[in-house]
Parts: C-alpha cells; structure tokens; sequence
C-alpha cells in the first residue's frame, strides 16, 4: 500500500479546513474522495477534521455515516461530534452520543469534551444538568481546568445566575482573554451593566471580540441604547472591526429601537467595511427594515443575500412581511423557500400561522399547523397553539378556539387564554370572555396589559367585584400598568409623546393641527368611537381623552416637521385603540400621507384612507 508523501497530507489538510470555514459541501466530499483513494480517510487528524467540514455545511447525515464508518473512533472524533450537536442538535441527541462514547468504546471525557458538554447546557439553558457536570468536574482532574471553569462562566450566565458565575470566575487563578470575556458578557447579557462596564475598563487589553461579548450582551437584555454608545466609544478608540458580529449586534439594536436612521448609517458603513455579502449582516438588515416599518428595503435587503440563502435568511422575511400584513406575499416567500431546497423551521411556521391569523386564513393556518408534523417531521410548540388559537379566535371560531385550548398537549399560558378572551370581548361572547377570564385570572398573570384586558372583560360585562379582584391582584403582584407612549423620528429630531401629555414648545401647534383635522375628519363623516374608554366620565371627556391619545400626538408632529410627501413612521408600544386607527385611515387621506404605525401586535400602513390590515387587527 502507498502513502501519499506528507507535503500532499498538508495541502488536504488545509483544503479541508478552508472548505469547512467558507462551508463548501461539494468541496468538502471531493476532498473525502480523494482522502479515500490517498487511504487517508482513517488517519489523524483527517476523520475529525472532515466530520466538522460536513457539520459546517449542514450535510449532518454524511457526517454520521463517515463517523459510523470508523472502527475506533477516538476521543477527537467524538469531540467534534459532540460540538456539531452542541450547535445543531438536542440536548438528547447530544447525550446519546455522550452515553455510547462513554459505553461502548470506554472513552471517558478530557477537557475539551467536558467544555463541550457545559456549553450544550447553555445553548439549551439545562441548569440541572449543568450544575451535574460542574459536580463530576470538581471531583476530576479538570477541577482546576480554566477552559472548562470559562465555560462554567458562560454556562451560569447563560442560565440568568451571574452570581454564580461570578463565583466559578473568581476561583480561576490565571485570568485570561477567554474567562474575563465570558464574564463580561455573562454581566452584560444579565442587564448587570455597572458590572460588566467596571471588568471591561479594568481589562488590559480590549480586542474588537471583547467589544462584541459586551455589546451584543448589552442589546441581548433589552440595553440597546447603552450597547450603541459604546459601539460609538469602540469606534474612537480605533478599534478595528474585523469580524461582523459586532455590526449585526448594534444592527439589531437599532432595529428594536427602530432607529431607521441610525439602520441605514450601518448598513453603509458595513459595505465600506466590505460585508456587503456577509449573510449575518444580511440577515440582521432584513429584520432592521422590516421592524422599522421599511418593508420595501426589507425586501431589497433579502435579495441582496446572493449566495444560498438560508432558513435565518428566509424566516426572517417571511415573519417580516407578516408583521406587515402581507400574508400573501409570506406564503409565497415559503413557497419559493421549499422550491430552493430549504428546510423550514419552527420559527418559519410561526411566522406563517401569524400571517394567515391577521387577515383571516383559517383554512390556510389549519393546513399549515398539519403539515409541520406531517410534511416536515416538526413536532408543534406552545407557541404555534397559540398562534392557531389566534387564528381561530380572531376569525370568529370561538368555539373551535376553546375546544384547541382543552385538547393541545400543553397547559396553556397566560398568552394563550388572553388571546382567546381579546377575541370574546372583539366578538360580544360576554358570557364565555368571563369564563376565560376566570381561568386566565387564576394563572395570577405577569404582564400588566393583561389585568387590563381582565378588567374590561368584567367591566362590560358588569362584574364590578371581579374588576376590583383583578385591581387587587394587580398591586399584591406589584405590576405596574404600563403607560402608553409614542415615538417619532423625523431627520435628527426625535420625540416621546404620552398621551395627554405635549411638549410645550410644540403644543400650540400640535393641538392647531389636531383640531384643523378634526373638523375636516366630521366633515367626512368621522364620529368618535369611545368605547374604549371606560372610564366614569361624560361623553365630551371620553371624546378629549381620545383627542390626546399619544399616537395622534406624534402624527400631527410628524405632518408639522416632515416635507410634504414623506412616509411618517411612528412606534407604539400598546396596541392602537379601534377609534386612533379610524382617525389614522382619515389623516393619511386628508394629508395624502403615507403613516406607518408599529403597534405592540403588528405594523399598519395607512394610505389613502385605507389600511393594510384591512380593518382585521
């Protein structure tokens, strides 16, 4: 038998590992041909470095079958096995291969297998088995291990306990890059932001890695504002941007914040940067349109993406143009998506069962909820119940809808049974709103719009006790109602109206235009709608409530600061009120306005009196 001489060994090798960084799967089986005819294929470090070039590239199955095929498979090989399901698999699959490593070929665990197993419990948040491993390692000899301590660090973070975290990360006698990293973002990532800020100024040195832990920990727990500062101070300091986490992080907070402004800075600064085809920022720009209420340079984003998009990039617009009210243009997006050869995911059902749930396709909802399983072996979540019950509910099918919420395999959560009595109390079901209402007040809810969707249920139907219940549970609970409020971004000015509430510099002429438009809005046939007000108070002073909502507000700025003809975009955080959006459909006609409004469920593009919901919301 000949070898081939060893400056051939190296040139595979490094083909091998360039082939799975850029994630080339033709490339990567001719290699494991080659390696075939060169009787390469069983030496090391060749299995294990071709069994991560499959994983990269998604061909799971051939990596499986080159594993089996291996007569003895040693601790590395089962090392990057092991680490391809941290990533990609569950947590059972993880530890069957765990258990048959252990077993059958009686390899026991080295460092690097063990820092495996812990991040496998943070990517899917098992304390239980985490704080396990932690025990059989502080009883190993890797009890003084920094690489697994770091990922200790990581795991406990992951896990919302950064005290413990902190903990494991004090008893590493030799802090280094990766353990102050991992802390640093295990603080920011647990909204620990004096924390986290007080070990990154101590750090001697701060690479752009460093920068991103504690920026995209940051944006993770909801401190967005915070994040882009210090991606601003990052970007004084010289630091240089040489990987494009960092930019999909701040492209995600700009997003949640939706600063359209600030979203398109970034894009043009990561095509200066030359990651105009980095599919991760490709991605985050398709959510940043789309959640900025720019649903047309969503779409343009998306058909940027021109290498091989992947189920991220797909879901991603599909959810967005659902969120818009799109739903044909969403199917479509998931026909072409099976037609490319991708597989959906749970998240892409999601999007799909919402879509139809905003303009009523129940029968479409029912056949897609049926082929998750049936077609694409996806067994159904909490989250896609719900999102049926929605769409049962929304269509008018309550009794269909109380019938799912009995029968689905999960107890249902507070989401649930407050979707179903939203469409009781928008269908006059009074009798059975109260008796959702009962179970859902039972469940003591954590979220505030809730009691307020529970007082109203009782309110209408005249069950004053129970509204004081609701009260009362409210405040032993300590939730606070949430105030409603609007935001506006116009140039570089940018205003937060609550309702009732206007800046005194604007008010004279805010409240000038509200009225103009008021008149106008009669002459047409406007007549307010307040009964969503509830409040004790004569019929003039539910009508002024109303005037003041902070929607309207932030419009009638918008129509002052913005040339003529320029879409207004405007961010709420509750759910807009039946009348603000009738008056909205009046405004974009009178204006001859465009105004896009991102309420708490969905976005609505006013034009022309009309709205893209088609009044079904």
């Amino acid at each position: 038998m000949q070898f081939p001489p060893p400056a051939t060994a190296q040139i595979l090798l490094y083909l091998l590992r360039s082939a799975a960084s850029c994630q080339l799967p033709a490339v990567t089986r001719h290699i494991h041909a080659h390696l075939l005819k060169s009787c390469l294929l069983h030496s090391s470090p060749f299995p294990s470095s071709l069994l991560n070039a499959y994983t990269k590239a998604d061909l799971h199955l051939d990596a499986y079958i080159l594993f089996d095929e291996i007569p003895h498979p040693d601790i590395c090989l089962y090392s990057s096995l092991l680490a391809a399901h941290a990533r990609y698999n569950s947590l059972s699959s993880f530890l069957s291969i765990f258990r048959r490593m252990i077993s059958v070929h009686f390899l026991f665990p080295d460092d690097f297998v063990l820092a495996t197993l812990v991040n496998a419990c943070a990517r899917f948040l098992s304390l239980r088995l985490g704080r396990q491993v932690h025990a059989y390692v502080l009883v190993s000899t890797f009890s003084s291990d920094d690489i697994v301590k770091s990922s200790l660090v990581d795991m406990y973070s992951k896990c919302g306990l950064p005290n413990d975290a902190r903990r494991v990360f004090d008893s590493i006698e030799l802090k280094n890059f990766v353990s102050l990293t991992a802390m640093v973002s295990g603080y920011a990532a647990n909204g620990w932001i004096s924390e986290a800020l007080e070990l990154f100024w101590r750090m001697p040195q701060r690479s752009v890695f460093v920068w991103t832990a504690l920026i995209s920990g940051l944006v993770r727990s909801g401190n967005g504002f915070e994040g882009l500062n210090l991606f601003v101070e990052m970007r004084r300091e010289g630091t240089r941007i040489d990987d494009a986490f960092v930019l999909s992080s701040v492209v995600s907070a700009s997003a949640d914040m939706a600063m359209l402004a600030l979203g398109k800075q970034l894009h043009c600064l990561s095509v200066s940067l030359g990651y105009e085809s980095n599919m991760m920022l490709g991605n985050a720009f398709v959510d940043m349109y789309a959640k900025c209420s720019d649903i047309a340079s969503s779409r343009m984003a998306f058909d940027k993406i021109v290498m091989n998009k992947c189920v991220v990039s797909w879901t991603t617009m599909i959810v967005g143009e659902a969120q818009h009210g799109r739903a044909e243009e969403s199917l479509a997006l998931f026909d072409r998506m099976v037609s490319s050869g991708v597989k959906p995911n749970e998240i892409t059902f999601v999007g799909l069962i919402y879509a139809c749930s905003h303009i009523g396709l129940v029968w479409k909802g029912r056949e897609l909820f049926d082929s998750m399983l049936k077609d694409y072996g996806i067994k159904p979540s909490l989250k896609h119940y719900t999102c049926l019950l929605d769409l049962l509910s929304r269509s008018g099918h309550l009794s269909e809808a109380e019938s799912l919420i009995q029968i689905m395999p999960y107890e249902p959560d507070e989401a649930a049974w407050a979707a179903l009595l939203s469409a009781c109390n928008k269908h006059g079901d009074i009798q059975l709103g109260v008796h959702v209402a009962d179970k859902l007040l039972r469940l003591k809810p954590q979220v505030s719009s809730t009691y307020i969707l529970l007082s109203n249920t009782y309110a209408i139907a005249r069950k004053w006790d129970s509204v004081a219940n609701a009260r009362k549970l409210m405040d032993e609970m300590e939730i606070k109602k949430q105030p409603g409020y609007s935001w506006i971004e116009v140039g570089r000015e940018s205003c937060l109206f609550q309702a009732g509430v206007v800046p005194l510099h604007m008010r004279e002429n805010i409240l000038a235009l509200l009225k103009e438009l008021m008149e106008e809005m009669k002459k047409r046939g406007y007549v307010p709608d307040t009964s969503s007000v509830l409040h004790d108070l004569d019929e003039d002073e539910k009508e002024l409530q109303l005037f003041m909502h902070s929607e309207r507000l932030a419009v009638a700025f918008g129509l002052l600061k913005s040339a003529s003809g320029m879409t207004i975009r405007v961010l709420k955080n509750l759910r807009v009120c039946g009348d603000c959006h009738t008056v909205m459909k009046l405004i974009s006609g009178i204006s001859g306005r465009e105004i896009v409004v991102r309420d708490a469920n969905r976005f609505h593009h006013f034009e022309c009196g009309r709205c893209s919901c088609g009044d079904f919301w």
